[in-house]
């Protein structure tokens, strides 16, 4: 607790006089106000918006604020109790205040485990290190978040969990009765990540240790309905990205690259694997390709010769330069223009590979059991009048269903078209002779 006493004297003077003249009554209203005026430096929005203040205690002219100053460094967070003591100590009737730091416990009611709990996860992944993968990803989760999107993101970067640092973010993780991990909440986002539960300490797990470790996070980490978790993952394409292509409901990739020929030639491999495992890429960042001077303000290329990245089969979502705005703590509150763009053009991105235009009139067997499937399609083609189109949308490979359309005519069957707009949508077409 800390305690700040009115640097004005006036009430040890009327203290040593014997004055009884009556204190104003200190309204909690008052002190309301004055601390509404007190920003929080990381957000750029005040104490209140940003969700530290847990509640203002009056006692005759003794104030107590309660917050919550857990996600900041202990110089910010002694600097932001000093400017608080000074805000409150100013209103009227104020004796002494406090700010006492308390720890805000989550909400456990309602959680869902896995990331199975977002409506989508968007992993951030990279051939190299040293490209800016997570400084990428922890901007793309706050660019989403500015969007009015509920976002999470997961760091499972296993050997260097560095997201917590960006955000000025530490533990305590808290857990619900069953013992799932509780995502810690920043600026509105909430964050899971290896480097929450290790204390600092390196971690030098070997890849069963690894392996079992991220996959129990990524089942049991219980999550407040988030709409997108973003997936910051290890550089390379070792045992933790096979795990998260394995155990992780990926719904597309985004990967980081400098416009550096090896580093790019490295990048085509890693979109590979992740092509052969049925997840979509969504795009690439070449970042850190140029900067701007501040003598002379011209453009200079930080790497020479042709841009490599253009040979890449894969939309380009965002070239980010090498700025000092890109070094400061990402928050939604204050995004870099190439912030941005980034979360437009993966939002546009995304829409464009899972957005499928379905016929009103199709057979939709998706997610339905083996039995049913049989069922629906009989139903569905015993509906379509002969010479008419019949349309029908799995989450399957359609082939065996195309078999069991010529058993149930008698007629000779025409052109089946199989289209496989997304990896896990087939839409079939053909007509009932």
């Amino acid at each position: 607790m800390t305690e700040n006493q009115p640097t004005d004297g006036r009430a040890d003077d009327e203290r040593a006089q014997g004055n009884d003249t009556e204190k104003p009554e200190v309204d909690a209203d008052d002190v309301e106000a004055a601390l509404r005026q007190v920003e929080d430096p990381e957000a750029g929005v005040t104490v209140f918006e940003a969700g530290l203040i847990e509640d203002i205690l009056v006692d005759g002219g003794r104030v107590t604020v309660e917050a919550d100053l857990s996600d900041f460094p202990p110089g910010d967070a002694e600097a932001v109790t000093a400017t608080m003591m000074r805000a409150v100590s100013a209103v009227d009737g104020v004796e002494r205040a406090y700010v006492e730091q308390v720890h805000s416990t989550p909400e456990v009611e309602g959680r869902e485990l896995g990331l199975g709990a977002a409506d989508r996860v968007i992993a951030v992944a990279s051939a190299k290190g040293g490209v800016g993968k997570s400084t990428v990803a922890t901007w793309l989760a706050c660019a989403l978040a500015a969007d009015g999107e509920s976002v999470g993101i997961f760091d499972a970067d296993i050997h260097g969990p560095n997201v917590p640092d960006l955000l000025s973010v530490s533990g305590p993780v808290h857990s619900d009765e069953d013992d799932n991990p509780i995502p810690v909440e920043t600026h509105g986002i909430e964050l899971m990540s290896v480097g929450l539960l290790s204390s600092s300490a390196p971690l030098a797990w070997r890849g069963a240790m690894a392996h079992d470790a991220l996959q129990e996070l990524y089942e049991e980490t219980a999550w407040d309905d988030p709409d997108t978790v973003v997936l910051d993952l290890p550089p390379g394409t070792g045992d933790i990205a096979l795990t998260t292509l394995q155990d992780a409901p990926v719904d597309g990739v985004v990967f980081v690259t400098t416009p550096f020929h090896a580093a790019v030639s490295d990048t085509h491999r890693s979109m590979q694997l992740f092509a052969e495992n049925d997840v979509p890429v969504l795009g690439v960042v070449s970042n850190m390709g140029e900067f701007v001077c501040e003598d002379c303000g011209h453009v200079h290329d930080l790497f020479d010769g042709a841009d490599p990245i253009d040979a890449l089969d894969a939309p380009v979502l965002a070239e980010i330069p090498f700025t000092d705005e890109m070094q400061a703590s990402p928050s939604p509150g204050d995004l870099p223009d190439h912030v941005r763009q980034l979360g437009r053009a993966v939002d546009d991105r995304y829409e464009a590979i899972w957005s499928v235009d379905v016929p009103e009139d199709a057979v939709d067997i998706r997610g339905l059991p083996s039995e049913e499937r049989y069922d629906r399609v009989e139903a569905g083609w015993t509906d379509t009048p002969a010479g008419e189109t019949f349309h029908l949308v799995s989450d399957r490979d359609p082939t065996p269903v195309r078999n069991y359309l010529g058993e149930l005519t008698d007629a000779e069957l025409g052109p089946v078209e199989v289209k496989q707009p997304n990896p896990r949508t087939w839409l079939l077409r053909t007509t009932r002779p």
